[in-house]
């Protein structure tokens, strides 16, 4: 073996493991460092409501006044008296822009701009979420205002908090006539969009409003439109409406359009139409077979949707054991603070996110790129230091390593408490993740998580090539096969497993990392995987990659499609009693160990 460095003769000396341990420690002190200036720099939020709302100055009308009314009385306010709001997105608009424009004018002005909007097509889009989710005030003079769900007051656009209560602050409510003018008019905005997609949402928006709809409108866009998905959805809508207006025969002509739609708004059109009396027979038999048809495209689209759903578990729960598989196969130490590594990913994305907002505002929208090596560096150095001082000296005592990771866990816990305290935190989803992409009617598949299964592909590849093909994956599949035989011929194991630890961490970080975009950010977040990534790792085999990504497959599906069923507590019951019936059959789990190392 002399083609192997030096330090690979036998077990590094005490003063290579010193330098390395001051290393870490240094980094960790630093890591804490730049923790507490951007924990320092965080913007404070004040819960001061000022001066509250007066209920004489709330422009809004009684929830008990039918729609009749409504319509008879046109200046009549809508109800508008719900105080649960959630604040929009950031929005970057100067001072002036249609939205201000908008709050300010009178109702003839309103009217006119909804009807010629002279914004972007995505103010706009912020207009009616805003005044959907009754979050749009106005103030002294025409200013426009933000109020969130808990009370908080912001200026628009600069979006800043304010204490300064304007007396005359009044919520900005439409009458029925405005708020038709408001959805038509997004359509008609997002119909003359260059972009197909845009134009796919404006029917969408139509279908809604069926029943307000011109026919001449749908029929006009048809013609000019060449995008074949948007031509798709205008001769669904065409349908619907013949279908709706027409006589027998147009109906069913119109009912062979959408026996090909999976639109559970369509489905409900029919099942009225099934309802209603002296129907003739052969519409009957047309609108039974469209209700098959359609029933069975929506039963396709929502198993699509639950497979998808559990795929993208399958690939949570394999981010978060693939660490697991290798420190328990390479070491055989049951680590319980394993969780805790992945919830120190997930507050090292949110301090990358505060650090972002503190210094770069202008790249908020990047700092997910920046976190995840960030969150696998400080979850590998931090993994690597309790290696080093808890692991280390207690190999081969198996017990006391599993009570004294347990406390490293408990401690873990503890500091995030005490640093960031015991509420979650927030970590917001980057721009560029929002949303979902509209497959069908039935079926709409997030950004964040087809993101996550992405991440996990790539993550995946980068390991097994790390594994298989790298000088350092040989020593750690040399070392988790033989520790001793690896010794004889030089492979330092003591080094090979403090990297694999910081690896094994580092992956938890990642895991961290992808599972602050999609739930709560909080001490206790690891708690939620750890026992499923325990699972994973003994179904799959001690130590195996292929194994864990069988095994988390037939997990996150499985548990996704039981739940369906038999609802979530008894889906997670019979899903661990599978797991003790196949540990009894096959004890080795899916792929068995090579070596003696197992013996």
């Amino acid at each position: 073996m002399s083609h192997y460095p030096s330090y690979y003769k036998s077990d590094a000396p005490a003063n290579y493991f010193n330098k390395t341990f001051i290393i870490a420690l240094l980094s960790l002190l630093l890591l804490i460092a730049i923790t507490s200036a951007a924990h320092a720099h965080e913007t404070p939020v004040v819960h001061s409501h000022g001066e509250k709302l007066s209920t004489n100055t709330v422009a809004a009308t009684s929830n008990a006044v039918s729609e009749e009314t409504l319509l008879a009385q046109d200046g009549t306010l809508l109800a508008q008296n719900k105080q649960s709001v959630t604040t929009s997105a950031d929005l970057a608009i100067s001072k002036g822009d249609a939205i201000e424009q908008f709050v300010a004018a009178d109702f003839t002005k309103r009217q006119t701009m909804l009807n010629q909007w002279p914004g972007s097509v995505e103010s706009l889009d912020t207009l009616v979420e805003l005044i959907k989710n009754d979050e749009l005030y106005q103030g002294n003079g025409g200013q426009t205002y933000l109020l969130n769900s808990e009370d908080e007051l912001f200026t628009y656009p600069a979006k800043q908090l304010t204490t300064e209560w304007p007396s005359d602050l009044a919520q900005v409510t439409l009458t029925n006539t405005l708020r038709s003018a408001l959805v038509f008019g997004q359509a008609k905005v997002k119909l003359e969009s260059d972009d197909p997609t845009q134009r796919v949402q404006a029917v969408a928006i139509l279908a809604d409003n069926i029943e307000q709809l011109d026919p001449a409108l749908i029929s006009t866009a048809a013609t000019n439109e060449e995008d074949d998905d948007v031509k798709t959805a205008l001769s669904t809508l065409q349908a619907r409406i013949d279908f709706r207006d027409g006589d027998v025969t147009t109906q069913i002509a119109a009912l062979t359009v959408l026996a090909d739609s999976d639109s559970p708004q369509v489905l409900v059109d029919v099942k009225k139409a099934l309802a209603a009396d002296d129907i003739d027979p052969v519409l009957k038999s047309a609108l039974l077979d469209a209700e098959d048809s359609i029933e069975q495209r929506i039963t396709i689209s929502t198993w699509i949707g639950h497979l998808f759903t559990g795929l993208s578990t399958a690939s949570i729960l394999l981010l978060a054991a693939l660490g697991l598989a290798i420190t328990f196969g390479l070491l055989g130490v049951i680590n319980m603070a394993h969780g805790e590594l992945i919830m120190i990913g997930a507050y090292a994305t949110y301090m990358v996110q505060n650090l972002f907002q503190a210094y770069f505002p202008s790249m908020t929208g990047w700092y997910l790129v920046a976190a995840i090596p960030v969150a696998f560096l400080v979850s590998a150095i931090i993994g690597m230091i309790i290696e080093r001082i808890i692991i280390r000296p207690l190999y081969g005592r198996e017990l006391e390593t599993l009570l004294a990771t347990f406390g490293v866990s408990l401690i873990l816990m503890q500091l995030v408490r005490m640093i960031f305290g015991a509420q979650n935190v927030e970590v917001s989803n980057v721009d560029w993740l929002s949303g979902a992409y509209q497959v069908s009617s039935s079926l709409v598949l997030p950004f964040n998580r087809i993101a996550i299964i992405g991440f996990t592909v790539i993550i995946l590849m980068l390991l097994v090539y790390l594994l298989n093909k790298t000088r350092f994956g040989l020593f750690v599949r040399a070392v988790t096969q033989n520790r001793q035989m690896a010794r004889a011929v030089g492979i330092s194991s003591a080094r090979i497993d403090m990297l694999a630890f910081g690896l094994g961490s580092g992956l938890a970080g990642l895991a961290g990392c992808a599972l602050a975009q999609v739930g709560n950010v909080g001490p206790d977040l690891g708690q939620t995987y750890i026992i499923d990534a325990f699972l994973v790792v003994v179904v799959g085999g001690v130590g195996q990659v292929w194994g864990a990504v069988l095994a988390s497959l037939g997990l996150g599906v499985s548990g996704t499609v039981l739940e369906i069923g038999i609802g979530a507590v008894m889906a997670k019951i019979v899903l661990l009693v599978l797991v003790i019936l196949f540990i009894q059959k096959r004890p080795q789990g899916l792929f068995a160990l090579k070596g003696r190392f197992v013996d």
